[in-house]
C-alpha cells in the first residue's frame, strides 16, 4: 500500500479517537456468518482470506474486508485500505477482537464460553471473566459502550454466562487503558455489542438437545415448588404470607407481643417448598430460539433495521461434593462432609433492537430482558469430629436474576466533527425466596435411646430449621458525550464526559424456627413438611391439648438472626470528564495519550425494621476524586510489524456486596460470604511493552510483557464457623503482578492437498499467557475488618502469595478445518488453566486452590439447504478429557477437599434454520 494510502487510513481513524479501533466497514452489517448476511457475501470473504495467505491479492482494496460491528464510547469510523484491515492491528490499544464467525467458530452458546478463547481471559464457573488472572474486579463489562449493573451480589459486573451468543455481533476485549472508558479498569474491558441494522430480512429458529454424563437420566434432586418452574418464573407459591409481610412491614422485632408467630408458622411449612423429592430420571437438558431482523430504506441515503431475539434454556446439573474443614495447620479434620446438589437452571432472554443509518450517522436503541433461574435442592451429610455427631443438612432455594436495559446511542459524523451520545436505564433485581435448611442430627451415642437415629428437635444442639428471603434491586442511570474533531493532519482531539448514578437496595432476612425445651425428642423424626405441619403448630399452641397426650408443655419461637441490620442502601454516583489525543509526529508511529478525571461518591446505609437508616456503625462514605492518565506509543517498524508501549493509572472500587455487612449464600462456590464496611478503592499503575507481527489475511503472531503495581487490593479471606465457610473481604496492603502473553493466528489454503481439500483450510490460533503475582505486607502493615479492631494484616495475609483468582499459566489452542464455500467446520478447542487461590486461609490455615486444569471440546458444524430453508447442524462435545472441579487446601503434606466433585461430559445437539 502507498504511503498516501496509509496516512489516509491513519487520519480516518483519528477521528474517533476514544476507542481507539473500534472499526466499521463501508458496509456496517454484521461480522462473517451472521444471521441475515447472504451466503455469497460470506463466502467471498472467506475465500479471499484464504487468497491472502496465499499471497494471492487481486481484489480491490475496499473490497477486501469487513470490519465487526463494534459501538464503545467515542463512536464508530469507516475503516478503507488494507493497512487498517484488521481492528486489532488498527487500534492505538491493545485489543482482541471476537466477531460473529469467530464465536461461532467456538460453538459456544454464551459470551463468556466464547470469551475463555481470547488471549488472557478465563472464566469461572458462574460465568465471571477474569483477565489475566485477575478477578471480576479487575473487569470492566459493558453493552453497546455503557455500564451495566449486576444481579449478582457477588460481582460488580453481569456474570457474562447470561448473554446468549446470538445477540452479541462482537465482543471487544481492550487491555490497555484508554481515557474514553472508565477508570476501572484494572486488567481490561469487555465490550458487547448487539446486533443492528441487517443486510436483509430474516428468520432463524433454532432448538438443541444435550446430556451429561453426571446428570441425564440418572437420579437427582428436586422439590415440587410450583408449576411454572420449568419457565423460569413462579406462579406465586413462593410469595410472601399475608402474615409474614404484615410482619416484615411493621417494623416490629419479631419478638414483640404484638407479632402473631403461630400465623407466621402456619404460613411457612408449605409441603411445596420443602419436601425434598429423588428424581430417578433426569431429564435431557433442552433450548430453544428465534431471532428474527429486517431492514429497509428510509429517506433518500438511509436504512432501518428491526431485530428482536428470544430464547429459553433449560440445564439440570448434578454435583456430588466433597467438602471439608480442618482444625488446625496440619489440615485435622473438624468435618467431613458429603453433599449432593441438582441445580435446574432456566435462562430466558429477548431482545428488541432498532437501528437506523443515515449517511454518515448511525443510531441505535436496544431493550434487553434476562432472567437467569435456579432451582436448588440438596442433601449432604457428615460428621463433625468435635463432638462425633453425624449430621444430615437438606436444602431448597430458588434463584432469581433478573436485567433489564434499554440504551440509546447515537454516532454522528460531521466531516472531521464526530459527536457520540449514549444514555440508558437499567435495572437488575435479585430475589431468593424462600431459602430452607433443615439439620437433623444422629448423636452416635449408645447411652442414648433414639442416638442411632437422625432427629431434628428445632434445637441447636441437636437439628434446626432455618428460611431465608433475601430482595436485591439495583438501578443505574448513564448518560455520556464526546466530540471529536480533525485538528491537522497529524492531530486529532476528542473530549467527553459521562455521568452514572447506581442505587441499589438489598435486604435479606433470616428466621431461626426453635422448638422450647418440652418439646418432645420423637417428633424430630419427622420430615420437614411434618415437623412444621399445622398438626404440630397448632399442638405447640395448645397447652390443653398437650397435657392431654401427656407431653410438653412445649412452644415454638422464631428467631430473627438479621434483626439488627436487615436492609442496606448502596448507591455510587460518578460525574467523569476526559481528554484525548491522537498525535502522528512522524510517519508509522502514533501517540495516543489523555487522562480522565472521576469524581466519585460512594455509599452503604444500614437500615432498621423500620427502612430508616438504624445509625448502625456498619456505614461506608467513600469520597475520592482521581486524575487517571493513559499513554500509548505504537511504532510501525515495518509493514508487517509494530510496536507497542503503554503506561496507565487506574482504579478499583469495592463492590457493594462487598462493603455490606450482610451474610450472603453462594449457591455456585457452595459457600457464605460477608461483607466489610471498612474497605477502600484500589489504585493500580499499569505499564505494558508488545510486539506484533501480521501476514496475510487474520494470520498475526505477538508477544507482550506487562506490569501492574496495585495499592490496597481487596482479597477474599475464609474462616470456619459451625461446620461452615465463611468467606469476609479486606484490603492487603499492596501487591505487584507481572508476565508474558503470546498469541498466533494461522490460516492456510489446503487446496493443493486434493480434490476434496480444494475449498478446504486449516485455522489455527493459539495463545499463552504467564503471570506472577505478590502479595507486600510488612510487620507494620495494619488491617481493618469489620467489626473488628484494627489489627496486623499478618493475620489475614502472607507476604509474597499470589493474588487471588490468578493463575500462572493460561492456555488456549483452537485447530479445526473449515469449508470457504458453504458451513462446514470441525474444531478441537483445549484450554488449560493452573491453579490459582480462591481464598485466603486465615488462623495459619493455608490458602484454598482451585485448579482448573486441562479442558478438551469439540465443536462441529455443518450447512445444508433443505427445503428452500438453510439449515445449520451442531454437534458438541464438551469436556472430553472428563476433568472435574477441585478446590482444596494443602498444607504440602496434608490435602483437604473444600468444594471438590465430578464434572461429566456432555454432548449436545442442535439444529438451526433460517429463512
Amino acid at each position: 500500500m502507498s504511503t498516501g494510502k496509509q496516512l489516509t487510513a491513519l487520519l480516518l481513524l483519528t477521528t474517533a479517537l476514544t476507542i481507539p479501533g473500534a472499526a466499521f466497514a463501508q458496509d456496517t452489517s454484521a461480522g462473517n456468518g451472521a444471521e441475515g448476511v447472504p451466503a455469497e457475501e460470506d463466502t467471498a470473504t472467506d475465500a479471499l482470506a484464504a487468497q491472502q495467505v496465499e499471497g494471492i491479492d487481486d481484489t480491490p482494496e475496499e473490497e477486501q474486508f469487513e470490519q465487526p460491528e463494534i459501538s464503545v464510547p467515542g463512536g464508530a469510523i469507516v475503516v478503507t485500505g488494507r493497512r487498517r484491515q484488521d481492528v486489532t492491528r488498527a487500534s492505538s490499544q491493545v485489543v482482541s477482537v471476537l466477531d460473529s464467525a469467530s464465536i461461532a467458530r467456538t460453538g459456544e452458546g454464551d459470551i463468556a464460553g466464547a470469551l475463555t478463547r481470547v488471549t488472557g481471559l478465563s472464566t469461572v464457573g458462574n460465568g465471571l471473566v477474569f483477565v489475566r488472572g485477575l478477578g471480576d474486579r479487575y473487569s470492566l463489562a459493558l453493552l453497546n459502550g455503557l455500564p451495566l449493573p449486576s444481579p449478582q451480589p457477588l460481582s460488580r459486573v453481569v456474570p457474562l454466562d447470561i448473554f446468549p451468543t446470538s445477540i452479541v455481533a462482537s465482543s471487544l476485549v481492550q487491555k490497555t487503558y484508554s481515557a474514553n472508558f472508565p477508570g476501572e479498569f484494572g486488567g481490561g474491558v469487555i465490550n458487547l455489542t448487539t446486533r443492528a441494522v441487517p443486510e436483509e430480512s430474516f428468520i432463524k429458529v433454532s432448538t438443541g438437545l444435550s446430556v451429561d454424563s453426571e446428570s441425564t437420566g440418572g437420579p437427582g434432586y428436586t422439590y415440587h415448588g410450583s408449576t411454572y418452574d420449568w419457565f423460569g418464573f413462579d406462579n406465586g407459591r413462593r410469595t410472601i404470607r399475608p402474615q409474614l409481610q404484615n410482619y416484615l412491614d411493621s417494623g416490629l422485632p419479631i419478638s414483640d407481643p404484638n407479632v402473631d408467630q403461630r400465623s407466621i408458622l402456619l404460613e411457612l411449612g408449605d409441603p411445596n417448598l420443602i419436601l425434598l423429592q429423588q428424581d430417578n430420571d433426569l431429564p435431557v437438558n433442552w433450548s430453544a430460539g428465534i431471532t428474527a431482523g429486517t431492514a429497509f430504506d428510509v429517506f433518500s441515503d438511509g436504512r432501518f433495521g428491526i431485530i428482536a431475539t428470544a430464547s429459553l434454556s433449560n440445564k439440570w446439573r448434578n454435583r456430588f461434593i466433597t467438602r471439608q474443614t480442618a482444625v488446625n495447620a496440619d489440615l485435622d479434620l473438624d468435618t467431613d462432609f458429603r453433599q449432593f446438589t441438582t441445580d435446574q437452571r432456566i435462562l430466558a432472554n429477548a431482545m428488541l433492537g432498532f437501528g437506523l443509518e443515515v449517511g454518515e450517522h448511525r443510531f441505535r436503541i436496544v431493550n434487553l430482558f434476562i432472567r437467569d433461574s435456579l432451582k436448588r435442592a440438596s442433601l449432604a451429610e457428615g460428621t463433625d469430629f468435635q463432638n462425633d455427631d453425624t449430621d444430615q443438612v437438606q436444602q431448597t432455594a430458588w434463584y432469581e436474576r433478573q436485567l433489564f436495559d434499554t440504551q440509546f446511542t447515537g454516532e454522528l459524523e460531521f466531516g472531521d466533527l464526530s459527536v457520540d451520545l449514549r444514555a440508558g436505564y437499567a435495572q437488575t433485581q435479585r430475589e431468593a425466596p424462600f431459602e430452607w435448611e433443615f439439620t437433623y442430627t444422629r448423636s452416635n451415642n449408645p447411652n442414648d435411646p433414639l442416638g442411632n437415629l437422625f432427629l431434628n428437635t428445632l434445637d441447636p444442639q441437636r437439628g434446626g430449621a432455618v428460611v431465608a428471603f433475601s430482595d436485591l434491586t439495583e438501578d443505574l442511570y448513564y448518560g455520556g458525550l464526546d466530540v471529536s474533531y480533525q485538528l491537522a493532519n497529524w492531530l486529532g482531539v476528542t473530549v467527553g464526559g459521562a455521568y452514572t448514578d447506581t442505587s441499589r437496595l438489598s435486604s435479606r432476612r433470616e428466621f431461626d424456627i426453635r422448638a422450647s425445651s418440652g418439646y418432645p425428642d420423637v417428633f424430630g423424626a419427622f420430615r420437614p413438611d411434618n415437623l412444621l405441619g399445622d398438626s404440630l403448630i397448632e399442638l405447640g399452641y395448645d397447652p390443653v391439648a398437650q397435657q392431654a397426650a401427656g407431653i410438653g408443655p412445649f412452644t415454638y419461637n422464631i428467631f430473627d438472626t438479621t434483626g439488627s441490620d436487615p436492609a442496606f442502601s448502596a448507591s455510587l454516583e460518578i460525574v467523569a470528564a476526559y481528554a484525548q489525543a491522537r498525535v502522528e509526529p512522524v510517519t508509522g508511529v502514533s501517540l495516543d495519550l489523555g487522562v480522565r478525571y472521576e469524581d466519585a461518591t460512594q455509599t452503604v446505609v444500614p437500615l432498621g425494621l423500620d427502612g430508616l437508616p438504624s445509625g448502625s456503625a456498619n456505614s461506608t462514605l467513600l469520597e475520592n476524586d482521581y486524575f487517571l492518565p493513559g499513554a500509548t506509543v505504537t511504532w510501525e517498524i515495518a509493514d508487517s510489524v509494530q510496536m507497542r508501549l503503554n503506561a496507565s493509572k487506574t482504579i478499583a472500587r469495592p463492590q457493594f456486596r462487598e462493603l455490606i455487612f450482610q451474610t450472603y449464600f453462594d449457591p455456585e462456590t457452595n459457600r457464605q460470604f460477608n461483607g466489610n464496611p471498612s474497605l477502600v478503592d484500589s489504585e493500580l499503575t499499569n505499564y505494558e511493552a508488545r510486539l506484533e507481527y501480521y501476514w496475510g489475511s487474520g494470520s498475526k503472531a505477538s508477544v507482550a510483557g506487562f506490569y501492574k503495581d496495585i495499592e490496597n487490593p481487596i482479597e477474599i479471606f475464609s474462616s470456619f464457623s459451625d461446620n461452615n465457610q465463611v468467606s469476609g473481604f479486606a484490603n492487603a496492603p499492596s501487591a505487584t503482578l507481572y508476565g508474558v502473553e503470546a498469541e498466533f493466528q494461522w490460516n492456510k489454503d489446503l487446496y493443493t492437498l486434493g480434490e476434496w481439500f480444494d475449498s478446504k483450510r486449516l485455522v489455527a490460533i493459539a495463545n499463552y499467557t504467564y503471570t506472577q503475582s505478590e502479595l507486600k505486607v510488612g510487620p507494620n502493615d495494619i488491617a481493618r475488618v469489620f467489626p473488628f479492631a484494627d489489627q496486623p494484616a499478618t493475620n489475614f495475609f502472607r507476604d509474597g502469595v499470589p493474588l487471588t483468582g490468578q493463575s500462572d499459566h493460561l492456555v488456549n489452542l483452537q485447530l479445526g478445518i473449515e469449508d470457504l464455500d458453504k458451513v462446514s467446520q470441525a474444531t478441537f478447542l483445549l484450554s488449560y488453566a493452573s491453579e490459582r487461590v480462591t481464598s485466603r486461609g486465615t488462623a495459619a490455615l493455608p490458602d484454598i486452590v482451585e485448579d482448573p486444569g486441562l479442558r478438551l471440546d469439540f465443536v462441529f458444524r455443518q450447512g445444508f439447504e433443505l427445503a428452500g430453508a438453510e439449515l445449520e447442524l451442531k454437534l458438541e462435545a464438551r469436556n472430553i478429557t472428563g476433568r472435574d472441579n477441585f478446590e482444596f487446601q494443602t498444607n504440602g503434606t496434608n490435602r483437604i477437599e473444600i468444594n471438590s466433585y465430578d464434572v461429566g461430559r456432555s454432548f449436545s445437539a442442535s439444529i438451526s434454520a433460517e429463512f
